[in-house]
């Protein structure tokens, strides 16, 4: 199963549609679906390391404009698809309290989580939720999100063919640590959300 996926992501590279896979599932995270963009973005990357960098702006321009959508998810829809989608992941009876350090920490909370494998569409509901700052929300989603893709980007680019070998080697231990962190990622966001 994972050969197959791995083998469509790799062509997918060459389709003239990667560029709008590759922001439907980046924008898709940010706001709804479950699954990272970096899924996407390191087989395509590594399919074509001349274009790394457009890859890498797809994705953060995409993940931002997802972002936008979570943002008015909490901030007009809270009480409905908001609440809906923080409790399918777990996490309804700590908004309250979320709300309340966002006032506080929120740069920190958006500049933090939109690097790691938390959901980042938490992030994006709750700060709508909490009513943060929308245009400097809109600067510190680029700014992460940039930050992340860009420099796996740079690294797969520079690094690539390694990577690439190391991956088609060990392709099931790779997508089992993928789905690792991303439970892992659910798992963290239930214990410090």
């Amino acid at each position: 199963m994972f050969r197959k996926l791995y083998a469509w992501t790799m062509s997918l590279a060459a389709s003239p549609r990667a560029l709008w896979w590759l922001a439907l599932v980046s924008f898709a995270e940010s706001s709804f679906f479950p699954i990272p963009p970096d899924v996407i973005l390191v087989p395509m990357v590594l399919a074509r390391r001349d274009r790394a960098f457009l890859y890498a702006l797809v994705c953060t321009l995409a993940s931002v404009a997802g972002g936008i959508l979570g943002y008015f998810i909490g901030l007009w829809l809270y009480d409905s698809v908001g609440l809906w989608l923080i409790q399918l992941y777990g996490y309804g009876q700590k908004m309250d309290s979320f709300r309340a350090t966002f006032a506080d920490y929120g740069v920190w909370i958006i500049l933090i989580k939109g690097l790691t494998p938390i959901p980042f569409k938490l992030v994006t509901i709750a700060s709508g939720f909490a009513a943060f700052n929308f245009p400097l929300f809109i600067l510190l989603c680029a700014i992460t999100r940039g930050f992340r893709f860009f420099v796996e980007a740079a690294l797969l680019r520079m690094f690539g063919e390694p990577v690439r070998d190391f991956i088609e080697k060990r392709l099931e231990w790779v997508m089992m640590g993928v789905l690792v962190a991303i439970v892992g990622g659910f798992v963290i966001a239930k214990y410090t959300f």
